[in-house]
């Protein structure tokens, strides 16, 4: 899911007397300063590698890897945790841990008891970045807060001169198309997918960009006035270009949360527990949500956040918005196998018409 632009530490060692953490998580997902202060005071040696796909995570965990930390998004807890690939965790030794928004902990609870194994870590939304004025100028009105800019044929055909993107991630896409239409993606039956999918695959024509990287160098260069966004990636964008603005459509936007969690393989529990309660510093949570734009997990009313909500409101949501959100939906191994053949045909359309004219497919 998260193709960020900051870079992290592919390896942290202090000292190779130190005891070793060793941290797998999504690339460019921590401010490295973060990294560095915990082994600065702790004196533990942080070995810290990346991956870039939940597939990789996957990888990684069936593999027997013994990663002593690792950051699933919320879709992935279901199946972690009905193959035991997590610890049962002792919050007892989290002296930070009511720091957390009980709303946002509420929610992952109706992941298979997620609460009892994960701690959020950051969390997003993916929504609408949309560059206001030239939008309007191509519809010649102003724009609506709405789905229909992506999936309405007309609107779609009017701003695919100035640009669409759309995100390569196939479960999110279906199940926002499945929203708009006043459907739940996880009520959806294999033929119903396969519909929507060709519903989608024409719609692709008009896209510019698809894909979880590019987008937002292409979104700060003016390139896109419209896309499907993470919502950390268009305040990255919106740092660099200010016409661009976020937000969670009329119809709703997703919801998705990543959190720390203890593999069964761990070598060193004892000491991922020290990093997530240092991470659960507000500080240190405040510097990693600056850093990624992605928000942090924590109460709105710690002086922390109140004043981050301050000098930076658009890292902070307000209520109003986190009502329209909604999870995306833990699916079937079916539904997943074939939204998964759908966009593959998605994919390969869009990269065809990449191509030169006349070059051997």
């Amino acid at each position: 899911m998260r193709y960020l632009l900051f870079a992290v530490l592919a390896s942290c060692v202090v000292s190779t007397n130190a005891q070793t953490l060793k941290i797998y998580n999504w690339a460019g997902y921590i401010d490295p300063a973060v990294v560095e202060g915990f082994e600065r005071e702790t004196g533990v040696a942080v070995d810290y590698q990346t991956y870039t796909s939940a597939q990789e995570l996957y990888a990684a965990l069936d593999a027997g890897a013994d990663f002593d930390l690792v950051v699933p998004s919320h879709f992935q807890l279901q199946r972690l945790i009905e193959q035991k690939q997590l610890q049962l965790l002792d919050l007892n030794k989290l002296s930070r841990y009511g720091n957390l928004d009980p709303k946002l902990m509420a929610s992952l609870a109706g992941f298979s008891g997620a609460g009892r194994y994960v701690v959020p870590y950051l969390w997003s939304t993916v929504g609408l970045v949309i560059d206001s004025a030239r939008v309007e100028q191509q519809l010649g009105k102003p724009a609506p807060a709405s789905w229909r800019l992506l999936f309405d044929d007309q609107y779609a055909a009017q701003l695919r001169a100035c640009g669409i993107g759309w995100i390569d991630a196939p479960e999110e896409t279906f199940s926002l198309w499945m929203n708009y239409q006043g459907k739940r993606l996880l009520d959806a039956s294999p033929r119903r997918l396969v519909e929507a999918a060709a519903q989608l695959l024409q719609q692709s024509d008009a896209v510019r960009t698809l894909d979880n990287d590019t987008y937002i160098e292409q979104l700060a260069a003016g390139h896109l006035c419209v896309a499907v966004a993470w919502s950390g990636h268009a305040l990255q964008a919106a740092s660099r270009r200010s016409a661009l603005k976020f937000l969670v459509p009329e119809e709703g936007g997703l919801l998705t949360v990543d959190s720390w969690a203890i593999p069964k393989n761990s070598r060193q529990p004892e000491l991922a527990y020290r990093f997530i309660d240092y991470i659960l510093e507000p500080r240190n949570a405040r510097l990693n949500t600056e850093a990624t734009r992605f928000y942090a997990p924590l109460r709105n009313d710690l002086p922390a956040m109140i004043e981050l909500a301050k000098q930076a409101p658009q890292l902070v949501p307000q209520l109003g918005e986190r009502r329209r959100l909604y999870f995306l939906e833990p699916l079937s191994a079916q539904q997943t196998q074939v939204i998964s053949q759908q966009w593959q045909a998605i994919r390969q359309r869009y990269q065809l018409r990449l191509r030169p004219q006349g070059e051997a497919g």
